[in-house]
């Protein structure tokens, strides 16, 4: 796990996603996905540009069924950007830099 991002489940989803005092990037991924894989580098980096103004966190979806399941996740990686405890953007697949930049900066 990269630096600044945390590991969330289905029991700390609220507490660390919907109640956090910042927006909120979750990057819904498996271990086994390759694009999964592939975009989080990508991410890592972005930590450090917006991790002062975003809270970074990864929900492993073979683990946490729940929360995937509430937001209708069928592919992955998908990304969900949360803003006040609600859903603000989601990108789905292998995406560039650019456009998860453009995302981020329309959160803060």
């Amino acid at each position: 796990m990269g630096d600044g991002i945390i590991e969330i489940n289905d029991s700390s989803f609220d507490s660390d996603v919907l109640k956090a005092d910042m927006p909120v990037l979750v990057d819904f991924w498996a271990p086994w996905c390759g694009p999964c894989r592939a975009i989080a580098p990508i991410i890592e980096e972005l930590v450090g540009t917006f991790g002062d103004k975003v809270k970074f966190a990864k929900c492993n979806v073979d683990d946490n069924p729940v929360t995937p399941g509430k937001y209708g996740i069928k592919a992955i990686p998908t990304l969900i950007f949360f803003k006040d405890g609600e859903v603000a953007d989601q990108i789905t697949g292998m995406v560039a830099k650019s456009k998860l930049e453009d995302a981020l900066k329309k959160l803060v």
